[in-house]
């Protein structure tokens, strides 16, 4: 497990880290604000309101952070799903998101985001023969996670030409804290024993870290896990103790400028060796 260094002096960022291929890797924090337009009040207003304008300029601060062009970081309309989408071309100013819940760059230059606030936000490097790289990036809530969401993002990034493939797996909701009903508890962990989980009360809970990590471990992914509950952390958002608050995001990215054969170069904590 990879411990969050304390007193990062990067604001805004929970953790962050090169992945190798001048690929970087990186989980905001609430200090960054709530980067979501379908929560809080930005989901009530037309695309002029104010609190929409906040999350589009805190989202062209992220960017100038990452050291990409302004609108080059790409959002997904999240459903809950195992819907993948390879990135089709640059986005324009007026483009509908995408609907999806994971994202794949074949060739690693597309700035990839999924917004979380309880589900596990998992990245993912691949490398490429030609020493560049295949990213990705998952939504692995417990539906989609269910559905098959990061199966279906490994063998697209495959499909591109990915190996030695690893996985950075944030922050969410813990097995102590993500409690559900014993009559989903039962149906749910059926045929899958890592989800089970006992919450601090003994209450039936889910384990949803576990699972993904056991779905990646069973793919030959090699995983590195970040240590954190939203639930837990107040500086991350979560759903299930502030509802509407906001959502943070994990992101992929290369620098502009940067050598995809180069090891990385940017600031923060280096990635690890994913296990």
């Amino acid at each position: 497990m990879i411990t969050r260094p304390t007193g990062d002096a990067d604001a805004g960022f929970w953790w962050q880290g090169a992945a190798g291929a001048g690929v970087r890797v990186a989980f905001t924090s609430s200090a960054a604000g709530n980067l979501a337009l379908h929560v809080g009040d930005a989901a009530a207003q037309d695309d002029d309101g104010p609190a929409r304008r906040e999350v589009l300029a805190r989202r062209r601060a992220l960017e100038r952070r990452l050291g990409v062009a302004a609108g080059r970081l790409r959002f997904l309309e999240q459903i809950h799903s195992a819907e993948v989408r390879d990135v089709d071309g640059p986005e324009t100013a007026d483009a509908a998101a995408p609907v999806g819940d994971a994202w794949v760059s074949p060739d690693g230059s597309d700035p990839l985001a999924i917004m979380v606030a309880d589900c596990l936000p998992v990245l993912l490097v691949g490398a490429r023969g030609d020493g560049g790289a295949v990213t990705g990036a998952a939504h692995a809530g417990r539906p989609g996670l269910l559905a098959g969401v990061l199966e279906r993002t490994v063998e697209r990034m495959r499909d591109h030409g990915a190996e030695q493939l690893r996985a950075w797996i944030g922050p969410g909701a813990c097995g102590r804290c993500y409690e559900v009903p014993e009559a989903m508890h039962a149906e749910l962990t059926a045929g899958r024993p890592a989800l089970s989980s006992r919450t601090r009360a003994g209450t039936p809970g889910l384990d949803l870290r576990a699972e993904a990590q056991a779905v990646l471990a069973g793919r030959d992914v090699s995983t590195a896990e970040l240590s954190g509950c939203t639930i837990e952390d107040r500086t991350l958002f979560s759903h299930r103790r502030e509802p509407g608050r906001g959502r943070f995001v994990g992101v992929v990215w290369r620098p502009e400028g940067e050598d995809p054969r180069s090891g990385g170069g940017a600031r923060g904590g280096d990635a690890g060796a994913p296990r």
